[in-house]
């Protein structure tokens, strides 16, 4: 009698042949082979990368990732702490020492907390009723995140907050919360940190002698820019901006140095685009000669403003010299 067995790829029975046969046809043997190759592909290329970083001493953030067994942000998240060494080399390469790996690994040991010996967050309840009397009554007017900062800090009232930054009462407590701004509580009245109360809400110590303020949409339409470029600029050039029930107000002096409403208005300078237009070229012939000339150009926000007068004077040699604006 023919024996019958299961297949090893389909499971399904089939009458075998011989002692030795393990799949029902040429098929399932084939199908077979390809995948115990595709797992042996998988295998490589999943350990390549180990072997290969095996042999490195200078790693960029993808490899240290890998050889950390964490994610790329996390050790951009280490880098910008201060917790690991890297070195920048260009704008786009940076490396990371294994031997600093090691360091940073070497120097925060691991120490077990046993359930139970952890000491009670101050405010929590304690087990005996006097201790608890006691620990309400000696923090009661112990800033709440105050305890971290070494520096004393300068507290003002919630009304004085909704007054100075223009904030509902709501808006407050909420941003607060999220923001873990130390307060404190006196007589019924919650008492907020200044300092950070002006870095959450973008006022700076010279917002009190600024006297113009322009809205997001006033300053688009004075400007002819866009949201995302005034934010921008707000973050790279640290312009002052406030928010009053809302609204977003940046401060209008600091917007005419970067944009400069003066020199675009002034007959003195003209843009690349018209430039372009003026003497039948692209822009991009008219950077060429910008700086192969070396002729005087102002950055104003993301445009570049040029002298007209040396452009004029550059153009008419040209025109002398070769008959045409641009040269064959």
């Amino acid at each position: 009698m023919r024996k019958t067995r299961k297949c090893a790829f389909c499971g399904k029975e089939f009458t075998c042949n011989s002692g030795s046969q393990k799949y029902c046809s040429e098929h399932c043997a084939e199908s077979a082979k390809a995948q115990l190759k595709k797992k042996q592909q998988d295998f490589i290329k999943a350990v390549e990368p180990v072997i290969d970083i095996a042999s490195q001493e200078y790693l960029i953030f993808s490899k240290a990732a890998i050889l950390m067994g964490c994610t790329r942000q996390y050790v951009y998240k280490l880098v910008n702490e201060g917790k690991l060494a890297a070195s920048r080399i260009s704008s786009r390469m940076v490396f990371i020492r294994k031997a600093d790996i090691e360091q940073m690994l070497a120097g925060n040991p691991y120490h077990r907390v046993l359930p139970g010996s952890s000491q009670n967050k101050v405010g929590k309840r304690s087990s005996t009723p006097s201790s608890s009397l006691s620990s309400k009554k000696d923090n009661k007017h112990i800033p709440k995140i105050g305890m971290r900062f070494s520096e004393p800090l300068e507290y003002i009232s919630g009304e004085d907050v909704m007054a100075t930054y223009k904030v509902r009462e709501s808006w407050l407590y909420t941003s607060a919360k999220r923001n873990d701004i130390p307060m404190c509580k006196s007589a019924g009245k919650n008492y907020y940190s200044r300092k950070h109360m002006d870095e959450l809400f973008g006022v700076t110590a010279e917002i009190e002698a600024l006297t113009e303020w322009l809205t997001t949409e006033e300053a688009e339409t004075l400007y002819s820019t866009t949201k995302e470029s005034l934010r921008t600029q707000a973050y790279r050039r640290h312009i002052p901006t406030k928010r009053e029930y809302g609204k977003t107000y940046y401060s209008k002096k600091h917007l005419d140095d970067i944009f400069r409403p003066d020199l675009k208005a002034s007959d003195a300078y003209c843009t690349t685009a018209d430039a372009a237009e003026k003497y039948g070229m692209t822009k991009s012939n008219i950077c060429v000669i910008i700086k192969k000339e070396k002729i005087t150009k102002i950055k104003v926000g993301v445009q570049n403003l040029i002298v007209k007068e040396e452009l004029e004077k550059v153009m008419a040699e040209r025109l002398a010299q070769f008959g045409s604006y641009r040269v064959q």
